[in-house]
């Protein structure tokens, strides 16, 4: 079966998470991913968890894995004269360059679309930032915690209360999220390459990606300029969108945002006094004593474990959702189902589990092509693809302007 971008090529200069995650699906896609990499290495390698990893699958690194899994890499010395003109020599034939260096680091390395451009007057040139590449913040440094989650406003959108204490995402979130916006943008800029026969620019920021996740909140708030109401249970709008607690102590979300939805609710839940309440009788009034309503929605769903809620909700057409562990994701069935994480081999540890990129294609293929690359693995076979002869590779790697894997 064909995979969507079997015949595209694209170098890849970039670190940490974002960029990454974006080759890492473009490689899936079928894209040849060539990752360039400093002699020392992404400085994502090994940061992994290995105090989490069973004894018997320690010493791989998952979580550069799956944000780096089916690339070719190659070690390069971007300093060196003989190591620049290597990755321009790669940048002549290919398709895409990504790139998630600052745009002062770009120009210094001439790297930057316009000198880019000189070299290959058809490719796409992508990069990824913290905040941008214009502006007050443009050669600002940025992680998805602090550029993503801080200046955007997520992580005081996910306080409870007033003044609660700001909330730490887990790893990499606000990387893989812009790594799929990052996707996009390439995959459109690719198609204008195409049809215009000429070189195109294109960027995202983790930033801008973090923004566009809250649209909905902007779409106001953009406006009045106000800060957001707390977010805490028992402030929220409506009580039959909300998230409650049950009697193993497991959570379910509800998400029913019609008024006729209330009196189901609370017939469901053998609380049908609650609609007969004088205080309860509309949403204004409802919104008003939200604490006494979370309360009582509380004690109902004590008596019965989440499984067994969730077997009533759905015989009563009631729309909810559990609050999963990730370990209980991890054996979902619908996970399952969707083979959310397929399987893939490595020498070193066998089989494993990966996560699959969130599309899929019912008449390509697109899947891991195999685990990341080790630092350099494929320097020596790139560059003789790309028409180096030996006795150059031999040259290059003596003078330390690439390595190559022991």
């Amino acid at each position: 079966m064909v995979a969507p971008l079997e015949d595209v090529t694209v170098i890849e200069i970039d670190n940490w998470m974002a960029s990454p995650s974006a080759g890492a699906i473009l490689a899936d896609l079928g894209a040849n991913v060539i990752k360039v990499e400093p002699l020392t290495g992404d400085p994502m390698r090994d940061m992994g968890r290995p105090a989490k990893v069973p004894e018997d699958k320690k010493g791989f690194d998952y979580q550069f894995d799956v944000s780096n899994r089916g690339k070719r890499s190659i070690a390069v010395d971007l300093e060196s004269g003989p190591g620049l003109d290597v990755v321009l020599r790669l940048v002549a034939t290919a398709d895409v360059f990504m790139c998630n260096l600052l745009q002062h680091r770009q120009e210094r390395f001439g790297l930057d679309p316009t000198a880019i451009k000189k070299v290959n007057n058809r490719i796409v040139h992508a990069t990824l930032t913290g905040y941008g590449t214009t502006g007050p913040e443009a050669h600002r440094p940025g992680y998805d915690v602090t550029a993503f989650f801080g200046r955007s406003g997520l992580y005081d959108a996910m306080r409870e209360g007033e003044l609660g204490t700001v909330p730490m995402a887990r790893p990499a979130q606000g990387d893989h999220t812009t790594g799929l916006a990052f996707v996009g943008a390439i995959l459109a800029a690719l198609r204008l390459a195409e049809k215009s026969g000429e070189a195109q620019t294109v960027e995202t920021s983790l930033y801008e990606t973090a923004i566009w996740t809250q649209a909905t909140d902007y779409a106001i708030t953009a406006v009045d300029k106000a800060p957001l109401r707390p977010r805490a249970r028992e402030n929220m709008i409506i009580p039959t969108a909300n998230r409650y607690p049950c009697g193993d102590g497991k959570w379910v979300v509800l998400n029913m945002p019609e008024e006729k939805a209330w009196p189901r609710l609370c017939k469901v839940i053998e609380r049908e006094d609650l609609v007969s309440d004088e205080r309860f009788q509309d949403i204004r009034g409802r919104f008003q004593h939200m604490p006494e309503i979370v309360a009582a929605i509380d004690e109902a769903l004590s008596h019965k474990s989440r499984d067994e809620w969730g077997e009533i909700f759905d015989s009563e057409g009631i729309i909810w959702g559990p609050v999963l562990g990730l370990h209980e994701v991890a054996t979902d069935a619908q996970a399952e189902a969707l083979d959310t994480f397929p399987q893939l081999n490595s020498e070193e540890i066998g089989s494993y589990r990966t996560v699959a990129a969130p599309m899929r294609f019912g008449e390509a293929d697109v899947s891991p092509r195999g685990p990341a690359p080790k630092l350099g693995q494929h320097t020596r076979q790139v560059l003789i693809d790309s028409g180096f002869t030996g006795e150059e590779v031999d040259s290059l790697v003596a003078d330390g302007a690439v390595g190559e894997m022991s």
